[in-house]
């Protein structure tokens, strides 16, 4: 069996931290030029808000289904597989992006491309897991989350420069076939590679359900995440419209609120990895991390007439205190078996993604029955306490063995 890298600077860690870059970019790319590829399309101000409700919603449950596919591939044909299936897929989709001319053809790309985007992390993240040592493996995910989520940062300055959104997609495109050739050098992992030609099922996606105690621990690695896209899918991506609610005068930039994000979003990814290692454990570095977003969420709901840059300063708090991305999805596959490592792994992120539509339906019900900024922080408040009890409840895994499968 191939033996574990001793390093976290590895070829492999390099390719998975690019392909995320490439995966965040294409995924926030929506959220960053939805004004203007919108109403270029010949949209209302008012449109602009519903259809982009509507298309990013349907963006996320093609990560949704997505997830689903690209788990099972890499359990039983491997993790590569999926690396390089799904990049493909949603290469071809944004350079197709680039080409709509109305918003129905714009959803239907941005659901192929949800569908591709669906692969990338989980089956990364698995890769790495398997390759560095498990007292790293926290750094070495971290250093892969914070390092692939300045893809978001890339787009809003590739919004800033090149002008024409659709020339956006294109490099999304193009940057995701040039992410192709270099992930030929990368090898499969050694301990899913001895499990491979054994006997034991893999892939099952039943398995996640026939026992009570591997359906709860998948349960609780969902709601784990769940506060992260409240935060991102409306707080930040839709800043504009809170910044009106809160009597801001000067014009906020989404794009940008998105950018200043995952400056902190990455920041934060990479900090609680090290968090994590000197603290030796998963679940406390999460505790310190959701109290800095429940301090983050009061100031961002208290900024009633205040400035831009206060909005894009609270947007930057918002994404440190929400990076914990990168310890949510390694507790995901440090809790299961290497026979449904990459099912889970896989699809617990893109389903918390895939969750966006159901927190923007109960913030479209809370805010109609009570007022805007209400309905956002109970929304919030909700999917904190459910992370929270998650995490009271999931079991440490800092340090675990990988080498074990489910039966």
């Amino acid at each position: 069996m191939k033996k574990t890298n001793t390093s976290i600077f590895t070829l492999a860690i390099v390719v998975a931290a690019l392909g995320y870059f490439v995966d965040i970019y294409d995924l926030l790319l929506f959220g960053i030029i939805r004004k203007p590829s919108l109403i270029s399309l010949g949209l209302t101000p008012e449109q602009v808000l519903t259809e982009g409700e509507k298309i990013i919603g349907i963006q996320m449950i093609g990560l949704l289904i997505g997830g689903f596919l690209w788990g099972i591939m890499g359990d039983k044909r491997g993790r590569l597989s999926v690396l390089f299936g799904s990049i493909l897929l949603y290469s071809v989709a944004n350079i197709a992006n680039g080409m709509v001319t109305n918003t129905t053809q714009y959803a239907w790309c941005r659901f192929i491309a949800g569908i591709g985007l669906a692969g990338e992390l989980g089956a990364g993240i698995t890769l790495v897991s398997e390759l560095v040592p498990k007292e790293k493996r926290g750094v070495a995910t971290s250093l892969v989350a914070g390092v692939g989520l300045t893809g978001a940062i890339f787009a809003y300055f590739m919004k800033q420069t090149v002008h024409d959104w659709r020339w956006c997609y294109y490099i999304g495109g193009g940057m995701g076939f040039m992410l192709l050739l270099l992930r030929v050098s990368v090898f499969e992992s050694g301990i899913y590679t001895s499990v491979k030609e054994s006997d034991v099922q893999k892939g099952n996606i039943l398995m996640l359900f026939n026992r009570w105690d591997r359906f709860f621990c998948y349960l609780k690695c969902i709601a784990i995440g769940l506060p992260n896209w409240f935060i991102i899918g409306i707080l930040i991506s839709f800043s504009d419209k809170f910044a009106t609610v809160m009597s801001i005068k000067e014009t906020v930039d989404p794009g940008k609120s998105i950018m200043v994000a995952y400056v902190g979003i990455s920041i934060g990814d990479v900090l609680i990895g090290f968090v994590s290692q000197w603290l030796k454990s998963r679940k406390n570095a999460l505790y310190i991390f959701y109290g800095l977003t429940i301090i983050s969420m009061i100031s961002y709901f208290n900024q009633t007439n205040g400035t831009a840059n206060g909005m894009y300063l609270n947007c930057l708090g918002l994404g440190f205190s929400a990076g914990f991305w990168a310890i949510f999805a390694t507790m995901g596959t440090e809790q299961f078996g290497t026979n449904l490592r990459a099912t889970a792994a896989t699809t617990i992120p893109n389903i918390v993604r895939g969750t966006l539509p159901l927190i923007i339906l109960l913030f479209k019900y809370l805010r109609e029955a009570t007022n805007f900024i209400t309905g956002a922080s109970i929304t919030g408040a909700i999917c904190i306490t459910l992370g929270l009890m998650a995490v009271f409840f999931s079991k440490e895994t800092f340090g675990k063995d990988l080498n074990f499968v489910e039966m």
